[in-house]
Order: C-alpha cells, then structure tokens, then sequence
C-alpha cells in the first residue's frame, strides 16, 4: 500500500472515542530514569478500560460500521486483550461479538471476554489459528471482521495514545512500546511523527515471537515458522500488510527482549512501580532495563496492557527473582548422618539467606553410598549475596549442583 494514515485519521478517532476510553496516566520511574540519567514515564495502558489499549481501536472500527453490519454482528480473534476490547466495544455500541481464542488463552482473559458478553470459540494454538477460524466464520455468517492489527480504523483508534503522551509530555524525544502485529506501533508513529518530526518511535519483540526484523529485512512480510515466548499479547507470526507498511516508513527501529528481561521488567514494575502488568505489556520497559534501546531522556514507555493470569504471575516472580540473582535452585550432596541436614541449614543462616523449600532424597542413582541430596530453594539479596553463600558452602566441603535449565 502506498498511503498511510494521517494525523488528522487519529484526531478523528480521538472525537469519536470521546469519554470512552479513559486518559490514562503518565507515572515517573525513578528506577528507570536514575539507569537513563534523565526522565523516564510510564503510559499506564494497564489500568486502560478492559485492561489494554486495545478497546480504543476495536471501538472506532465498530462504531464506524452500518447499523446493517452491526446487526449481524462481530467476530474477532485473539489471545485475550482483543478479545475484550472487542467485547466490551460491541456491548457498548449494541453489537453481537463472536471471539476466536487459541486453545490455552490465560483463563482471566476468557472469563472477562465472557464478561463483556461475547461468545467464546477455541480454535488452535496460535492467534494466527484463531484469526483463520474467525474469517471462516465471517464469510459462513456475514459477520464483520473485527481484525486485531491490520485496518485503518484499529490503527487510528490505537494512535490516539500518543496524542495523549504529548499532550502531557510534549518534551518527549523517544517512545518505546511493544510490538505483535503492528496496530498500536503504527498508530503512535503516525501521530507522533506528525505532531514531532524528530521524535524516535521503537517497537520491542519477544525474541521467541520476533517476525519484524525479518520482514523489515526482506522488506515485505514474513511468516514465523514457530514462536515461543510468555508475551502472549504480541505472538503474531506475521505483520499484517497494512501495519507493516506503516512501521517500515516510519518506525526508527525494532528490537528484540529474551524471557529473562522481560521477567526482570515485570519485577520491578510490580515491586518499584507497584504496577501489575502483564508480559507482552512490559516489553517495552524490558528494553530500556537491558539496554537493547539507547535513548536520551526524556523517554515514554508504554505499558500496554494489564491483563495476567494470576498464576502466571507467580511463576514470573519466581522467575524474575532468579534472574535478577534473588532466587537459587540447587542441590546439595552430603552425608547421610544423623544431623546433617541441620547442619546444612544453619550453614545457610549463618549466610543470612531465605530457605524457600527443601527435598531430601536418598533414590539419585549418582549418589554414593552413605550419600543424601538436598534440593534447596533460597532467596538472596541479589547475585553477590549468591555467590557468597555457594562458596561458603562449597568452602564447607558440601558439592553443589545446579540445574541444566
């Protein structure tokens, strides 16, 4: 395609959100703007209504539908925070909605889409999947697609967020926010770079989920042949035409994030920031944290969405705790005498570490005779504290083995 959407596209769709959606807030990061040397702010899209950005495009492609297309209805496909932007724009606007959703999407988000009052179809493991059904479903029903990235009005909708970090922070000189299919990415850009000619626009992947540094590479679209990554809000396999063409003019660049950064973003937002967000939400500030995007403050990072399974989100803790040098599994082989266990655990005190749990086994076929493991789980203050206490026990005679993983 050769025309992108203008400035005036996503003012428009800012008269038509109206009182909506709400205006969320803009949070200083001390922790963020002390590793920058300068202001750093949050655009808490978490607390958005539906807990993400995306009701704000989901309602400008809905309301700008015939009353004779919202009378047959709606269908969308997504993991999760589509899904109820999609739900609760439908209900709002008197639309029956239809959502796809990959076998495995987070129970919460199922729930609030049901919510919101769509009706719920499994269909794969993939949003590409669940995209796929939901056509055929659309052309079998005449329900209108309501796609998740790759339409004008979705990326006009999702632009309006950048009005509202320049209004509140017209200093801004880069914003950073995740990326899947390209919908929020495309529409920051178009209106930022209108409003800001030099400001710098970055998109963030999950490495396990990045299909835009190939496509940008080859220049057109590419299609992952797999993905894996916890961010399941921005695992899209491929960019859509629309979007890609927006990112490909005007995006400064696009970086990539492993789990363990993004697990260390989720930390410290939910411990400094005291911020739930969910993964593909807090790639953005997953970037900044590793380095992977340079910028002179003052920096916007978004957060887009807020929407975690619980669960979920005890594992990330455990996870981010372990790599950020907080949280040890390891085993440990000693003796089996009377005593010894206590032994082991005072040894541990004595270095001011946590014990989390403990497995005593005799049955590891490595074990010598006379020989017991202990499996441990114990928090730190962080990696020095870590090494301290692993070489005190080793110092101790005790071997120490950690996991492959």
């Amino acid at each position: 395609m050769s025309e992108l959407l203008t400035l005036e596209d996503v003012q428009a769709a800012r008269e038509l959100l109206g009182d909506v959606v709400r205006v969320t807030p803009l949070e200083p990061s001390r922790p963020l703007s002390a590793a920058l040397g300068g202001p750093v702010w949050l655009k808490c899209e978490n607390l958005q209504r539906a807990g993400s950005y995306k009701v704000r495009g989901a309602y400008v492609r809905i309301a700008r539908l015939s009353p004779r297309e919202r009378a047959r209805g709606v269908v969308a496909a997504s993991a999760g925070n589509h899904a109820q932007g999609v739900a609760l724009a439908a209900g709002l606007l008197g639309a029956k909605s239809t959502v796809f959703m990959p076998v495995g999407a987070p129970i919460p988000k199922v729930a609030a889409t049901k919510g919101y009052g769509a009706d719920i179809e499994f269909a794969g493991s993939t949003v590409d999947d669940a995209l796929v059904a939901a056509r055929e479903f659309a052309a079998r029903t005449g329900a209108v697609l309501i796609h998740p990235f790759d339409h004008m009005d979705v990326i006009a909708g999702q632009g309006t967020v950048a009005l509202e970090i320049l209004e509140r922070c017209p200093e801004v000189g880069t914003i950073v926010t995740g990326l899947g299919g390209g919908g929020l990415l495309s529409g920051i850009a178009v209106a930022a770079k209108a409003l800001k000619p030099d400001i710098r626009v970055i998109g963030v992947q999950a490495a396990g989920a990045a299909a835009y540094p190939p496509s940008l590479e080859a220049g057109a679209p590419v299609r992952l042949p797999h993905m894996s990554t916890m961010a399941d809000g921005i695992a899209v396999g491929c960019p859509g035409d629309i979007t890609f063409a927006h990112v490909s003019k005007l995006v400064d660049g696009v970086v990539t994030v492993t789990e363990e950064d993004i697990s260390r973003a989720l930390l410290m937002l939910l411990e400094r920031g005291k911020l739930v967000v969910e993964p593909a939400g807090a790639v953005s500030v997953a970037a900044l944290m590793s380095g992977a995007v340079k910028a002179e403050p003052p920096v916007v990072a978004v957060l887009s969405g807020g929407n975690i399974d619980p669960l979920l989100l005890l594992r990330l803790i455990e996870h981010g705790l372990a790599a950020d040098g907080r949280f040890l599994r390891f085993t440990v082989s000693c003796g089996d005498k009377p005593g010894q266990l206590a032994a082991l655990l005072a040894q541990i005190a004595e270095q001011r570490a946590n014990v989390v749990d403990v497995l005593h086994t005799r049955h590891n076929p490595r074990l010598r005779l006379g020989e017991v493991e202990v499996a441990l789980s114990v928090e730190t203050r962080g990696p020095e504290h870590s090494d301290k206490l692993i070489g005190a026990l080793r110092a101790q005679g005790y071997t120490v083995h950690f996991p492959a993983t």
